[in-house]
């Protein structure tokens, strides 16, 4: 017979220490952990399988707080199953502490970084689709707050989550009426946020969230469900527990002073600290094995033919996957476009259809890559451009996720500007440690896709929409970093340095300035991040002038040439930057090159300019 009053003290202790933390920090949302402390203590006590020691291990069960912002209420949850001593809470907040405001991978419990509301879910459903694909049996439980319900991406989410059958997903939500600034779209009509989830697929549990033998009820009914993903739709009031807090706006986000803190423990009464889940161990044992395997393409090209750098990324990318398991495919139904095609007819057991929904299908890679997967995101890079949010949260989640962005700049040509991806490097850059790269043939796109895969970190790369002549020979190497001299002599005037499609109207450029008796270097910068600076110093050292002129098919702003320029520092040089400074139109692909100011001739053009 389960006692039903121990469970409830200890309940009542992940109430104390996240008042006594967040007090003790100065900041924080304690009213937010209140009101699901009874969903989550009922969870831990009885359901929650895992094992403390391995936090990775592929068969624990996982816990997704999505609410970010009651991170106190994550961290009382495993301090109490003895990952740690209560007493450490006290830490919470404080410089160099792993008790941070919102969770991040400091606190190894914690699935992933949170607290950008809505994406918990997401998270969750890339963590249980591992489990079912790989018949992992375990299950995935993610608390929501009902604010957050109020964000597209849950609902992108609960579709993808309901199409994938995954019935070993449950959303918690705590429906506790309160937001930030006030009521929330709801409030409490609970039959508002029954109706939605039914009619996303979801079996539907609705309950007092303060109710324990109800709870255990739902979480009993709930780890049953085979095919269908499970909400537990719970009734709450924030700030439970604590008289002067329970239903009262004007809480969110406020701590108790010294006299309330002291007022609300008197409140809850004396607790025993010693109390603790008994956390249910898995079945199994395994940890992911490092995935990062670097097996170079044998991949072979005809010199006198032409690709598209996207088609060759779909054939290397299949080829890959044969070799590493570890490796998955995320598609927004594009995948005949960015030729991620040819990895779903290989394999389709690692392939992940996320239709037109970005922004879930960067966090569902998120949960992926906390389990050792190798996740390849891949879709217009116009497209990546509304996921800055996600691909921000998922940085500071550390997750190993590789970006694919095809029909990048204005040579797309007739589609126009809304396809055209010219804010992409920008927006990967503007993060840290991410490799960008952009290869501008067959060989260097083969080439480098393996070591993309390999690295560890985040990566993004760019494929071209065009086809483009093989430039490399078989036997050319390529890393993180670096470039190649494409054109160099004694003489040479100044240097070109040029990144994808824009290599070869600098080569163009070349031929044409040759027969003027014009003398100059051309840089391939096939890594825009981390950009190889000693070639550029190098090149500004050996040619007359010491002028850099960078060009590119991306915005001006944020492109190659702000990553050369930076490069460069203090070095005595003049930069020129040619890159793209307006909206683009439909058109073919040369006429938009000369419109954006990037062909051929405008490197001519501005050469001549800077001998003139």
């Amino acid at each position: 017979m389960k006692d039903f009053q121990l469970l409830q003290n200890k309940a009542e202790l992940l109430r104390k220490w996240s008042m006594i933390s967040t007090s003790e920090a100065g900041s924080g949302h304690p009213t937010s952990c209140l009101s699901a402390a009874d969903l989550v203590a009922v969870l831990f006590d009885s359901y929650f399988r895992y094992d403390l020691a391995a936090p990775l291990n592929l068969y624990n069960d996982r816990f997704v707080l999505s609410k970010g912002h009651a991170s106190p209420l994550l961290y009382a949850l495993f301090g109490l199953s003895g990952a740690f001593p209560l007493e450490e809470m006290k830490t919470l907040r404080k410089f160099g502490s792993r008790f941070e405001g919102h969770p991040v991978p400091k606190f190894e419990h914690a699935e992933a970084a949170t607290g950008s509301l809505g994406q918990g879910l997401s998270v969750g459903a890339g963590l249980a689709l591992v489990g079912k694909r790989e018949n992992l049996g375990n299950k995935t439980y993610v608390l929501l707050g009902d604010g957050e319900l109020a964000e597209g991406q849950v609902w992108e989410a609960a579709n993808f989550a309901s199409y994938h059958k995954l019935g070993n997903l449950i959303a918690i939500l705590d429906i506790n009426r309160l937001a930030q600034s006030g009521e929330t779209m709801f409030g409490h009509e609970m039959l508002e946020y029954e109706n939605r989830f039914k009619a996303f697929g979801f079996e539907v549990i609705s309950i007092d969230g303060h109710d324990l033998k109800a709870i255990d009820a739902a979480f009993k009914k709930a780890i049953k469900s085979e095919d269908k993903p499970v909400a537990i739709i719970a009734n709450t009031l924030k700030g439970k527990g604590i008289s002067f807090l329970e239903d009262m706006a004007g809480w969110h986000g406020k701590i108790l002073n010294a006299d309330q803190l002291k007022e609300a423990l008197d409140e809850l009464g004396e607790l025993d600290d010693n109390l603790r889940f008994e956390l249910i161990s898995p079945d199994k044992t395994s940890t992911a094995d490092n995935p990062q395997v670097l097996t170079p393409s044998k991949r072979s090209f005809d010199s006198k033919k032409k690709y598209a750098t996207r088609e060759v990324f779909g054939e290397v990318f299949s080829d890959q996957g044969k070799s590493n398991k570890k490796i998955y495919g995320l598609d927004a139904d594009v995948k005949n476009s960015t030729f991620t095609t040819d990895f779903m007819d290989a394999h389709p057991e690692r392939f992940v259809e996320c239709f037109i929904a970005e922004q879930n299908m960067v966090t569902v890679a998120v949960g992926l890559a906390r389990l050792g997967k190798i996740p390849v995101v891949a879709t217009f890079a116009a497209f990546l451009s509304r996921t800055a949010d996600q691909i921000r949260m998922a940085r500071v989640s550390e997750a190993n996720i590789k970006f694919v962005g095809s029909h990048v700049g204005v040579s797309i040509g007739e589609d126009g500007p809304s396809q055209m991806g010219l804010e992409d490097i920008a927006l990967f850059g503007s993060e840290p440690d991410v490799v960008i790269l952009q290869p501008c043939d067959a060989v260097s796109t083969a080439r480098l896709i393996p070591i993309m895969l390999a690295h560890i970190g985040m990566t993004y790369l760019r494929t071209l929409r065009p086809k483009t002549p093989v430039l490399y020979a078989e036997e050319d190497k390529f890393e993180i970093g670096g470039s190649k001299v494409l054109k160099k002599s004694s003489k040479d005037k100044l240097t070109v340095a040029a990144t994808g499609i824009t290599v070869f109207e600098a080569l163009k450029a070349w031929e044409i300035l040759h027969e003027m008796g014009i003398p100059i270097r051309i840089v391939d910068c096939y890594s825009i991040n981390p950009i190889d600076a000693e070639t550029l110093k190098t090149s500004l050292k050996e040619t007359e002038l010491p002028i850099l002129i960078t060009v590119e098919d991306h915005y001006s702003h944020g492109g190659m040439g702000d990553f050369a320029h930076a490069a460069l520092g203090k070095v005595d040089h003049t930069f020129i930057k040619m890159a793209v400074n307006k909206i683009s139109r439909s058109g073919e692909m040369d006429q938009l090159l000369d419109d954006a100011g990037i062909s051929a001739g405008n490197i001519v053009q501005k050469v001549k300019q800077c001998l003139a």
